[in-house]
């Protein structure tokens, strides 16, 4: 068991800090365990040899999967090659399902034993894919409550081990001491702009909140703004972008925790910064922008109303989505308004946003998931 070797893929921001906090609590329970994998700087800092980095092909949307489709192919061919010649223990796919599920077919052939750490949204669309998944690998690890019976209907080995965000979502600081670090008064009007991790989704939706930017500023030169540049993007560039608009918009890639709590409302991209968002009870909008066509499809495919995880996992309409053509700066500026303005709307915004927390389990997920790892090696 100390020599237990376990590679890890994850293919954006969201999937390596989540892999990145299983490799810290493995290292824990087992301080000898060799840790490899696909991913980021968190997975790096957490202490796996990573030997992808996973931000070349941190992308959404079909078209940009195509256009992206080189590097994709050349880290499949890593991944297998690493497979081949070290012949992992256990093959540990966290979320990116598409890339992720390729690779379980071929760990599956080389006689790896194959965990799914987040399950594919089955629930949201395709369906009848649970089948193709579960004869490609050994073991699912769900981290919403509800997911768990989908598999168990389908007769595929599976554990709920919890949301990791339920324990991560922290703030230490006071909140008026965090915004003094930015040179933010206790008394000002903050709005966030979370224009997510991926390349390509940054590249939609930052115009759209520089033009809700200006026009809320229009209505009220007092506001403030507060852009949250992820750890996977160019910062220098994006402030350089801010710079060039005039808008005076404060540009931080400091703790996504922090920063969230400093912001009275948020412009947020879809996916799992709106939990993190919900977790701290600050209202939100979410805007969601994708190519034409890969909407287009998308939209045929997926079977549930909701597209924010947020709305999703609190199985209702929380907060207001804005998608594609409907996500424009004078509907996302009117919301962000009328939640500022409105207390009365604020206040069941903020309501709704504690079934979230209810909603995702009592914590220690990273630590459950971690027991589980070391369960699957030994049998």
């Amino acid at each position: 068991m100390s020599q237990a070797h376990v590679m890890i893929l994850a293919g954006e921001a969201s999937g390596d800090a989540h892999a990145a906090e299983l490799a810290e609590q493995l290292r824990l329970l087992q301080p000898q365990i060799k840790l490899t994998g696909m991913g980021s700087q968190e997975m790096q800092n957490a202490g796996v040899e990573v030997f992808f980095d996973s931000r070349i092909i941190a992308v959404v949307g079909l078209i940009e999967v195509l256009r992206h489709w080189g590097d994709i192919k050349k880290a499949m061919a890593i991944v297998k090659q690493r497979l081949r010649q070290t012949r992992p223990d256990l093959l540990i796919l966290v979320d990116y399902p598409e890339f992720n599920l390729k690779m379980a077919r071929y760990a599956g052939e080389l006689g790896i034993k194959v965990l799914f750490y987040i399950s594919p949204q089955v629930w949201a669309w395709r369906p009848k894919r649970i089948h193709k998944i579960g004869s490609l690998i050994d073991h699912m690890a769900v981290i919403f409550k509800f997911e768990q019976q989908y598999y168990e209907n389908a007769g595929i080995p599976v554990s709920f081990v919890g949301h990791p965000l339920v324990d991560k979502v922290r703030v230490g600081e006071q909140r008026d001491n965090l915004r003094a670090a930015l040179g933010i008064a206790s008394t000002e009007r903050v709005v966030g702009l979370f224009p997510g991790s991926r390349h390509s989704e940054v590249s939609r939706l930052l115009p759209l909140m520089f033009e809700t930017a200006r026009l809320m500023r229009e209505r009220d030169p007092a506001i403030r703004f507060l852009l949250l540049v992820a750890p996977t993007l160019d910062f220098d560039h994006i402030s350089r972008q801010c710079a060039d608009k005039g808008l005076d918009i404060i540009v931080t890639s400091g703790d996504t925790y922090e920063t969230i709590v400093c912001c009275d409302v948020i412009a947020t991209c879809s996916g799992t910064v709106t939990l993190e968002i919900g977790l701290l009870g600050v209202p939100m909008c979410i805007v969601y922008k994708v190519s034409p066509l890969s909407y287009a499809i998308l939209k045929r495919l997926v079977t549930i109303p909701h597209i924010g995880l947020a709305n999703i996992v609190a199985g209702d309409s929380i907060v207001r989505e804005f998608l594609q053509s409907d996500a424009n700066p004078e509907a996302v500026s009117a919301e962000l308004f009328e939640l500022l303005d409105n207390a009365e709307y604020r206040a069941r915004v903020k309501t709704g946003l504690e079934n979230v927390r209810e909603n995702l389990g009592e914590g220690g997920g990273s630590r459950n998931m971690a027991q589980l790892v070391l369960s699957l090696i030994e049998k």
